[in-house]
């Protein structure tokens, strides 16, 4: 299934299938009863999701779309489901595709513990850059949700880019 660059792969709330991103990249927001909403998720390729429901089925937590042209695999939750419990070793499968997401949500932690916001930009965009060369994470995301991505307003998001911008012209 080939997702174009702002298609919804799923909705907060519902419930279905399974999915692996092929290629591209998603994210997923978390949508409040006011309408705003929260970046949770950067979804890359190699990923399944929803993360939480790999092992039991639950609705989607969050809304997920395209940020760039995107393909997806889809994966029947029942069959998904049925293949873990025919074989157990699949379990480890799980496990190593939750350890991978561990291991991203360690690097935004150092995101985030970074001393400055310039600071949080780089390490940022350098991890970016290690999924998708050549494109930068101000290109694919806005400023408030680089913020929310890496515990800044979107003001000093917007102050950050220009140190960063002047510190490498």
């Amino acid at each position: 299934m080939f997702l174009a660059k702002g298609e919804i792969l799923f909705r907060q709330g519902d419930h279905g299938p399974l999915y692996e991103l092929k290629s591209g990249l998603l994210k997923v927001v978390k949508l409040h009863e006011d309408g705003s909403q929260v970046l949770l998720n950067l979804i890359l390729p190699g990923e399944v999701i929803p993360h939480h429901s790999l092992i039991s089925p639950k609705e989607y937590n969050g809304t997920a779309q395209a940020l760039l042209a995107s393909e997806v695999e889809i994966i029947q939750a029942d069959q998904w489901y049925r293949n873990l419990e025919q074989s157990p070793q699949r379990y480890e499968e799980v496990a190593r595709l939750l350890q991978d997401k561990l291991r991203m949500m360690q690097q935004r932690i150092d995101q985030l513990t970074a001393l400055t916001p310039s600071e949080k930009i780089v390490k940022l965009q350098q991890w970016f850059q290690t999924y998708f060369p050549g494109v930068r994470v101000q290109d694919v995301l806005k400023q408030e949700e680089i913020g929310q991505f890496i515990g800044l307003r979107r003001e000093t998001v917007n102050r950050a880019l220009q140190q960063v911008k002047n510190f490498h012209e």
